[in-house]
């Protein structure tokens, strides 16, 4: 603002200052009543505080309680449920009258303030309403049925978790008990096949295998000596008999390489060159005696080839059939341990759910604490009577001071040199305004008593922002006994 035009305005002030003090004192006593007229908002909160217990910490790891930072992600839309804050309107019977909830619980919806402070485990409910005490009791009444049902569903949750880890213990239960008849079962139907030992059953076919080639050997050797036995008074033949017997004892404990079989074997070679040396002349029958013993020996060593051979067959079936069969077991011991495993996770998950269960009960797990319970408010939180105060105040001066630049637009009087001059005319002479004393002086009192009761109505209006910096609550009181004399008669005259 320039100073010319900072001046022209102060001229103005004081050349009107009787109308500009009334009117500012007019405009402050229009925003300080309409400040009281204003309805009136009460807000009431109450302070909770999420409480974790210590035995929490001293039975970590065998319990199971629910998270505390998914409690306060939630808190928010818990509390401003409808199903929850449905449950505080019937409690307090807000809904008598109404048609419906849906614009009550809207309503309460939007006045109501849910503050988190996540890092302290504190919140705080806060409600605004124009009667003091339903703010309070819908807060309490708010807190109390949220706590309820908190501790009610985590209590329900156990309890069912308790429940079905019972069902889900008895079902697998009897699918173990199955798994094992399985098992057993199969046992009794290959047990015998899945008990032997691959590597000695194994050997044992070997073995087998041997003794059979030294069978069919023997054998080979008695039917050849079938076509040469002598009689029995044969001295050749009798030497060489006994030294054929004597190789095949070796035989059964020896190689081919041991000494002695290498001197039984030239010994034997040395008779049969005799006995060719002594040629076919010299041969004769045969002994009947001599020839049924071989018989009968050949006889025997095939009938004990046919049940060695039905031994190895038997044992190479068996030794095939171990593999599937240890594989089968195997394959039924996996399902059966693999159900022993669900089996005792969920009877070790049981006893946490059990001991859970019993913290839920006794509450011992995350407990809610109320810290701050909601009081009946005094002064109202809305309007800011004080704020409203000093911008009337602030408002009054300068609507005032519009109003009167506002007549001085309007006003096409001449009021300086300057404004004659802009006319056109010749200016001749200025005559300076001519002053009677009496009226200066009558004037000048008549000033004076208009700012000496403006001063005092000034300082009244100041008592009542003092007021409410102070937080004294008269005006409330006053307003309240105001109100309640005026309801009656607009009731009357209602039924009239």
């Amino acid at each position: 603002m320039q100073e010319s035009e900072y001046s022209k305005y102060m001229q103005l002030v004081a050349r009107r200052k009787e109308l500009f003090v009334v009117c500012a004192l007019v405009i402050m006593t229009v925003v300080f009543l309409v400040s009281y007229l204003l309805p009136r908002k009460y807000e009431s909160s109450s302070t909770v505080f999420i409480e974790k217990n210590v035995i929490s910490d001293l039975v970590k790891g065998l319990t199971v309680t629910p998270s505390m930072d998914d409690t306060i992600n939630v808190l928010t839309y818990a509390i401003t449920s409808r199903t929850l804050l449905t449950r505080v309107v019937d409690s307090m019977d807000m809904n008598l009258g109404r048609d419906g909830n849906e614009e009550l619980i809207k309503d309460l919806q939007k006045n109501l303030t849910v503050k988190v402070k996540e890092k302290n485990n504190l919140f705080t409910i806060s409600f605004v309403h124009n009667d003091p005490r339903i703010a309070r009791d819908l807060v309490n009444t708010l807190v109390r049925f949220y706590i309820e049902e908190k501790t009610s569903s985590k209590r329900g949750e156990s309890y069912d978790a308790t429940r079905f880890l019972s069902e889900q213990i008895q079902n697998f239960n009897q699918k173990l008990q199955k798994a094992e008849d399985e098992v057993n079962s199969y046992k009794r139907s290959q047990g015998g096949v899945i008990s032997i030992d691959e590597g000695k059953l194994f050997e044992e076919i070997n073995v087998a295998q041997q003794k059979l080639y030294d069978l069919e050997l023997r054998r080979r050797q008695l039917e050849g000596m079938r076509q040469v036995t002598r009689k029995a008074n044969d001295p050749l033949q009798a030497k060489l008999g006994a030294l054929q017997k004597r190789l095949d004892d070796l035989r059964v404990q020896y190689t081919d390489g041991y000494p002695e079989v290498v001197t039984v074997k030239g010994d034997i070679e040395a008779v049969r060159e005799q006995m060719k040396a002594r040629g076919a002349a010299e041969a004769q029958p045969l002994d009947p005696q001599e020839m049924a013993k071989i018989d009968s020996e050949i006889a025997a060593l095939r009938v004990t080839e046919e049940g060695l051979r039905r031994h190895i067959a038997a044992n190479r079936a068996t030794l095939q059939r171990i593999p599937e069969a240890k594989a089968g077991l195997a394959k039924l011991e996996v399902e059966r341990e693999n159900q022993k495993k669900i089996y005792d996770e969920l009877y070790s998950r049981h006893g946490q759910s059990e001991v859970s269960k019993q913290m839920e009960v006794q509450d011992k797990s995350t407990t809610f604490r109320v810290v701050d319970p909601a009081v009946l408010p005094t002064r109202p939180a809305s309007p800011n009577r004080l704020a409203i105060m000093l911008l009337g105040i602030a408002g009054g001066l300068a609507g005032s001071l519009f109003l009167l630049v506002m007549l001085d637009q309007f006003d096409a009087s001449a009021k300086d040199v300057e404004f004659a001059k802009s006319l056109g005319a010749p200016l001749l002479a200025v005559v300076p305004r001519m002053q009677v004393s009496e009226d200066v002086a009558r004037a000048r009192r008549k000033s004076q008593g208009v700012f000496a009761v403006a001063a005092l109505y000034f300082l009244l209006l100041l008592a009542f922002p003092a007021m409410e910096f102070m937080g004294l609550p008269y005006m409330d009181r006053v307003l309240d006994r105001a109100t309640q004399a005026v309801s009656p008669q607009l009731a009357r005259g209602l039924v009239r």
